[in-house]
């Protein structure tokens, strides 16, 4: 189980990634890291992953003086998985969200169960 965590915890870092260079290509490493929650380091090697594999494009401009900087740019092909990646990136998130309901749920039961299964004593002194 640990490869499927590490292999969808990738692909959530990927979409995180293509998502922040869609909504602002100017964004530098360090603020796509952020936007995504991801560590510098990662975002780095999630980049050099994306541009490899032809979804994001790095172009330089000047920024100032003669400092460069670089902008990222989904590619074609990087607009059409991220769209494909939000929809999968959505539906696991309702299903991790109706398993932690229903966990709540239960827990809730049982709580409930627990509490009114005790002598009034120790509900009295419980609650206090």
């Amino acid at each position: 189980m640990g490869n499927i965590k590490s292999r969808d915890d990738r692909y959530d870092s990927e979409f995180r990634v293509l998502r922040a260079v869609g909504e602002r290509p100017d964004f530098t490493q360090r603020e796509i890291a952020r936007s995504a929650g991801i560590s510098l380091g990662a975002i780095n090697y999630c980049l050099k992953g994306l541009i490899a594999k032809g979804h994001v494009k790095v172009e330089n401009f000047q920024k100032s003086g003669n400092k460069k900087n670089y902008i990222y740019v989904l590619t074609p092909e990087g607009l059409a998985i991220r769209a494909a990646m939000a929809a999968n990136f959505l539906r696991r998130r309702v299903a991790e969200y109706e398993s932690l309901k229903a966990e709540i749920e239960a827990l809730e039961q049982e709580e409930a169960i627990f509490h009114h299964s005790r002598p009034a004593s120790e509900r009295l002194q419980s609650d206090n």
